[in-house]
């Protein structure tokens, strides 16, 4: 059994550790289909290599080729660590700093196998979203990250250790790109390539930026798209009785279960790989757990009557679960579901990212390494008729939204009915869950505020998520009546969080909070750290899905309408904002949530040690981290955000934002174009 030093020591390399392979007992990512030439192989099998010196060459290149031809991507298992893969406390980290220390502690529990969808692919959710291409670059990042100083700066190329270079201390510790492609190259299957290649990779949102917290990372958003979908499309707060229904349990999407029963909802999600569904059954996520289509039915049924608030786990296709619903409704005449969506990870849809009917999950992944094209065929059909019972259920009364998980994108390009009539490029039949529901928040720069106890302890937490809680009820007090609703939910949520037993590897928590929320929390923690109530350091960060921190034309900036969706100024200029205001690191990715070449997004993760240092960062990265998105959202015309900015400079006079001027007149435009 190795320990941190060992792992921490840099790659094992007098002797190399015996090759075990593949862990039978723990999920694995689908075969990748790269295509590669024979001299692109040669060159994989190159890259690869040059983490070794030339000695072991002979022994390790016919293992990585194997690696390479049977799982399309070279993992390098026989250097997986056999330690348990966890976050430990902080202070058990061999280092010479505790920002390094904190990232150790991240990296660790974003390749926790409670917390990873394919542990041992490096994969953290979302079918595909990397921590690392493969284990040599986990182990330099742990060595670099252990003899780390406070005036170096470790520099990640796409999973890749570059190296240590000196820095300032008050420069990050780590700054990450991930997927930085040339933009005529950032195609779906140059991606392919490139990632076998080993010189890119896909790191999702969190997952390679070391900041993912589990499924917990977007109950509370999945929450509140919820509640507000019962507000404006039912007119209810009282969601007793009412039926959601949607698909996936895997990695992020595994948090639909838990945020249905909290909203008081009946929640029925489809997952088609038993692993998963089974992970969240055991950890409590899921309540109860059926493969009968009838019985899912039926169980709808008995749940709708007697309004109880239930996550039912149905182990099938999301195909056949709509298509038995709308059979129910014209046998019966009864519309069994209210809201619907989507979370199948659609960013990737012919490699793991979707499965479609009428294949079985085992047959499904055969097909996807066997025949590409069929598999890719078959795909777009199962979408086809997939959208087609949506739609007719829509028809009948049922309302469905987009998760920005690229469902309608896919399902357009395959041919299916959700083009919206003399809608724009971002439009479809059924609106993104941030063009009607959570654009708002942002607007109002509301957005998925996280954070960290690094001593691992469950009552740091406790301690934490009350002073959030008593920090959010003082600000609430002088609050508009614009944003009341917003601080009501989030002081429900925040209260209640502890009774909801979410916790899936890190002590962390999620909370909805705008600029001031967070910077005012981010102190009292800090302060709570310097005085002992909490007895580590605290790190904050955030889902990358925020009010700055991604450009994506389908998903974050869906409602932004002059022209600027297509944009990434905004999620580069937040990295590069957020590095050099106190940032401990940041990171900036192409690809996350939507898919790869479709979003760029970027994060941070910032240490509270309990010093006025870090108070002084905190405070002013996380007035630029907020401001940035909420002036971009106004200059675009969104009136919530311009509300929002005019009265942030009001609070900061050291902040001026350029305002627009709307044109009030539109015969002004008229008589411009006529003439």
């Amino acid at each position: 059994m190795s320990n941190l030093m060992e792992i921490c020591s840099g790659l094992p390399l007098d002797p190399l550790p015996p090759s075990q392979g593949r862990d039978p007992n723990v999920p694995h990512a689908p075969v990748r289909t790269p295509n590669l030439t024979a001299q692109e192989e040669r060159l994989a099998l190159r890259n690869a290599l040059r983490y070794f010196p030339p000695s072991h060459h002979a022994m390790l290149a016919p293992e990585f080729a194997q690696e390479l031809r049977q799982y399309g991507h070279i993992y390098m298992y026989r250097l997986c660590p056999t330690l348990r893969m966890r976050a430990y406390p902080i202070n058990e980290y061999p280092c010479r700093t505790r920002q390094a220390a904190a990232m150790m502690l991240m990296i660790m529990n974003n390749l926790d196998p409670a917390v990873a969808q394919f542990p041992q692919e490096l994969v953290t959710y979302g079918g595909n979203g990397q921590v690392f291409s493969n284990w040599a670059q986990f182990r330099l990042v742990m060595h670099y990250l252990s003899e780390m100083t406070e005036e170096q700066t470790l520099v990640m190329y796409s999973g890749h250790p570059m190296g240590l270079f000196p820095s300032l201390p008050s420069s990050p510790r780590a700054i990450i790109t991930n997927g930085m492609v040339v933009p005529n190259y950032s195609s779906r299957d140059q991606y392919e390539k490139m990632f076998a290649l080993g010189v890119s990779l896909y790191g999702q949102m969190t997952a390679g930026s070391y900041c993912y917290i589990g499924p917990q990372g977007i109950v509370h958003g999945t929450l509140l798209t919820v509640l507000n979908a019962g507000r404006r499309y039912l007119g209810t707060d009282d969601l007793r009785g009412r039926v959601f229904v949607t698909s996936g349990l895997g990695g992020m999407s595994g948090a639909q279960a838990k945020a249905a029963v909290i909203a008081g909802c009946i929640g029925v999600i489809a997952e088609v790989d038993e692993a998963p569904l089974r992970k969240r059954h055991e950890q409590g996520w899921v309540m109860e757990v059926t493969s009968s289509l009838e019985q899912c039915i039926k169980r709808i049924r008995e749940l709708k009557s007697t309004k109880t608030p239930l996550s039912l786990g149905y182990h099938g296709n999301v195909v056949d679960l709509w298509e038995g619903l709308l059979q129910e409704f014209d046998n019966t005449g009864e519309l069994l579901v209210d809201l619907g969506s989507d979370q199948t990870s659609l960013h990737n849809p012919f490699n793991g990212g979707y499965y479609p009917v009428p294949l079985s999950f085992h047959e499904a992944n055969q097909l996807m390494s066997t025949d590409p094209g069929r598999f890719r065929s078959t795909v777009q059909e199962s979408l086809r008729r997939h959208i087609n019972a949506i739609n007719r259920l829509s028809d009948a009364g049922m309302f469905f939204w987009d998760y920005g998980n690229a469902f309608l994108l896919e399902a357009q390009r395959a041919g299916a009915e959700v083009t919206k009539a003399d809608g724009g490029t971002t439009d479809f039949r059924y609106p993104s869950y941030v063009q009607h529901i959570m654009g708002d928040i942002f607007s109002l720069g509301f957005g998925p505020f996280r954070w960290v106890c690094t001593s691992c302890d469950p009552k740091d937490l406790a301690v934490t998520d009350d002073i959030a809680a008593n920090v959010l009820e003082e600000i609430a007090a002088n609050v508009s009546d614009r944003i009341k609703q917003q601080y009501s939910d989030n002081i429900h949520w925040i209260k209640e969080a502890g009774k909801h037993k979410m916790v899936v590897g890190s002590q962390a928590r999620i909370l909805y909070s705008d600029q001031k929320g967070r910077i005012r929390i981010a102190l009292a923690m800090n302060q709570a750290v310097a005085d002992g109530r909490v007895s580590a350091p605290v790190v904050i960060s955030r889902d990358h899905h925020d009010v700055s921190g991604t450009d994506s034309p389908f998903r974050e900036t869906s409602n932004v309408y002059d022209g600027s969706a297509f944009c990434a100024d905004m999620a580069v200029q937040n990295v590069v904002g957020d590095a050099f205001r106190g940032a401990t690191w940041v990171a900036l990715h192409n690809g996350g949530g939507v898919g790869w070449g479709e979003v760029i997004n970027g994060g941070f993760g910032l240490l509270l040690d309990g010093s006025d240092e870090a108070a002084k960062r905190a405070s002013l990265m996380l007035s630029w981290d907020v401001s940035n998105g909420v002036a971009r959202r106004c200059w675009s015309g969104n009136r919530n955000a311009y509300e929002t900015i005019q009265r942030t400079m009001e609070e900061n006079r050291q902040l001026r934002v350029t305002m627009p001027c709307p044109v009030q007149d539109e015969r002004v435009l008229d008589h411009a174009l006529q003439s």
